[in-house]
């Protein structure tokens, strides 16, 4: 278990979340308005919900909570929950969003999981807000929201992550950060992205000894900005891990690559000389993984599965039929891992 402290604690939305295509994170198309699959309308709502169930922890937190206990007392894993809750329009929807996770910081404090087993809570500022940055507003709400959080998991001793969203929210999402820690919220992490340029600096300013999840990232940004092309992405990884490492930070390092995990764990770690307690390997629940995951477990490895959930399966739907009109090649891609469990 990292120490309470830290910048994602899954990326990706997809551990963002965050960690690749699968990565099922509130992945808003933030430059353009949302496309409308008429082919993805008409999949029947029992087939959507075939497809989500492996990756989202039933419908409720009571449900996300025994998956939680589920994953470490069968297998030895770690957990990070997080609400499925996007596009926000009202007031009461971002006041719905904070009351969920306020008791959520409960649910995890009363867990009867020993302290360094209970999950870590991974949130996005665009939850807190319906006036948010990717279309124009000024996130109100959102950084009050999140310090609400963050006092409530202090005292409780839970830790939390803020997860890093498109372009327009990186600079809030950082700001944010800090204030957090000059606050002494120093049990919250963040997220960054391998694919933006700017990564390589922000990774450099950020507050003393945080927890940094590591992911490439899944909001598609213009190539001024970022990498297009994900073996970049997955290059930059490994050299901002060594970089986060060296700087005294702890690293999650989100993805499925298992040839990158493994470079990570064979080159990165032992060039910068740290133990098993400076860093973990985090991926997504339901992703197709077990009997890698069972071998770092074996190695003393800490690792950890990104697990969303909703407050109904009529949210879960909605979410995936908004990520399958996103993208529509997901309908074989989970096709593919619902048959290809290993």
């Amino acid at each position: 278990m990292p120490p309470q402290r830290g910048c994602t604690n899954p990326g990706s939305h997809r551990f963002a979340g965050p960690f690749g295509r699968l990565a099922f994170r509130d992945r808003a198309r933030h430059d353009r308005p949302p496309s409308v699959n008429p082919l993805v309308r008409v999949i029947p709502a029992f087939f959507v919900r075939l497809f989500a169930r492996p990756y989202v922890a039933g419908d409720s937190l009571a449900k996300a909570m025994e998956v939680v206990q589920r994953l470490h007392r069968e297998r030895d894993l770690l957990a990070t929950l997080d609400l499925l809750a996007e596009d926000i329009r009202t007031e009461e929807q971002a006041r719905s969003n904070l009351d969920t996770y306020l008791a959520m910081v409960d649910a995890v404090a009363a867990s009867s999981l020993p302290p360094a087993a209970r999950p870590t809570l991974s949130l996005k500022p665009s939850s807190y807000t319906n006036r948010p940055l990717h279309e124009g507003g000024d996130g109100t709400g959102s950084l009050a929201a999140i310090t609400a959080i963050a006092e409530r998991a202090r005292a409780k001793g839970v830790a939390i992550t803020v997860d890093m969203e498109g372009r327009q929210w990186t600079d809030f999402t950082l700001d944010a950060l800090h204030k957090l820690h000059a606050a002494g919220h120093t049990h919250v992490g963040c997220v960054l992205q391998t694919r933006l340029h700017r990564t390589e600096q922000d990774l450099k300013t950020l507050p003393k000894g945080i927890r940094v999840r590591l992911v490439i990232g899944i909001y598609r940004e213009p190539a001024e900005i970022a990498l297009v092309d994900k073996p970049a992405m997955k290059e930059r990884m490994l050299s901002f891990a060594e970089q986060l490492l060296r700087a005294g930070h702890y690293v999650e390092f989100g993805t499925h690559d298992d040839t990158y995990v493994r470079r990570f764990l064979g080159e990165v770690v032992p060039r910068t000389g740290v133990g098993k307690d400076r860093y973990e390997v985090q991926m997504l629940f339901g992703v197709p993984r077990e009997r890698f995951l069972a071998d770092l477990r074996r190695q003393g490895v800490t690792a950890r599965l990104y697990v969303p959930f909703a407050l109904s399966w009529s949210m879960a739907i909605q979410y995936l039929r908004r990520r399958l009109d996103e993208y529509p090649a997901m309908v074989w891609l989970v096709t593919k891992n619902l048959f290809a469990r290993r």
